[in-house]
């Protein structure tokens, strides 16, 4: 979830030749966005794209005041087992009567018991999403657009970097590459909020914690009783990890504020811009690029996104 306004000024005098030359090589191998031809496609979706399937809910989560997540399974074990998405898609939830509104699935791909969503309340529809609960039907559009380019960042290491309701798109990455942990270098994860309640998903990272196979560093804005882990803002707690960018790839989601000062602290660190990977967010309704609500410059962020690298989000308009 990152502002197009936090572009830097692409015409910086250059550094000495050693240093292009450097830049130059380490971009041939960078991470690019696959194209929307290599995708999963719902053949409901294929047949109909604006009819949604009937999904039945079978679990609830209240995970902060705001944030409540969904456990959805459509139609039949088969059916379930059938559905095919790649991590960082999207879904839109609609509640009958009321409206829609799109969510990532941040269940990975490689479990296919339900479809997991996560939504935070600051609407009518997502006001309304809050009140279902166990047994309730709701429909349900999926997958939608883009994904993490997940060929392409294995062999290297990966370095997250989360912020509230932001570790939703980053939790369905994680959880397939700790899936199919062989694939991937060191995995390293930063998750941060405004205080523990404010912590979506804080029955997992425990578990998270106790992996030998990857590093996760927890931190909240100011000291609270009970606390045991960093305090600190995001951005000065990664300076501080100081993730080291050779064969490395970071992914970010967050608060627009909060991404704004990652992107600076990842620079400073070393990332070029074709190895930052995070996610956009810009009025999507349609989820098939036809409405136009979503375009920025020539893009649509329900078909060309939501996942995007740093590299093009500066090639786009400052348009939100």
């Amino acid at each position: 979830m990152i502002p197009t306004s936090t572009k830097e000024n692409a015409t910086a005098p250059a550094q000495d030749k050693t240093k292009k030359a450097r830049a130059k090589t380490t971009r041939k191998s960078l991470v690019k966005t696959p194209a929307a031809a290599a995708r999963p496609v719902n053949p409901h979706l294929a047949a109909n794209p604006y009819l949604p399937e009937i999904g039945t809910i079978i679990e609830t989560i209240q995970e902060t005041h705001n944030i409540k997540t969904f456990r959805i399974v459509l139609g039949s074990e088969e059916r379930m087992q059938n559905f095919a998405f790649s991590p960082g898609q999207v879904g839109q939830l609609s509640v009958f009567g009321t409206g829609e509104a799109t969510f990532v699935i941040n269940s990975p791909p490689t479990r296919k018991d339900y479809l997991q969503f996560s939504v935070m309340r600051v609407g009518e529809v997502t006001a309304r999403l809050h009140t279902l609960s166990a047994g309730d039907r709701i429909g349900v559009r999926a997958p939608l657009g883009n994904d993490f380019p997940v060929e392409s960042m294995q062999g290297r290491d990966i370095v997250f970097i989360g912020g509230g309701i932001g570790m939703a798109p980053l939790r369905t990455l994680l959880l397939f590459m700790l899936d199919n942990r062989r694939d991937y270098g060191k995995v390293r994860v930063l998750y941060g909020a405004r205080s523990p309640q404010d912590m979506a998903f804080s029955y997992e990272l425990p578990q998270w914690l106790e992996r030998t196979d990857m590093e996760t560093v927890l931190t909240i804005d100011r000291e609270a009783e009970g606390w045991e882990h960093r305090v600190g803002l995001i951005p000065n707690v990664l300076l501080e990890m100081a993730p080291s960018p050779d064969n490395a790839v970071a992914v970010t989601c967050g608060p627009p504020i909060m991404i704004k000062f990652t992107l600076q602290a990842l620079k400073k660190l070393g990332f070029q811009d074709e190895q930052i990977i995070t996610t956009l967010e810009k009025r999507m309704k349609c989820g098939v690029g036809i409405c136009g609500r979503c375009n920025i410059g020539t893009k649509y962020v329900c078909v060309d996104g939501p996942v995007f690298s740093y590299a093009q989000l500066r090639e786009l308009p400052n348009e939100l």
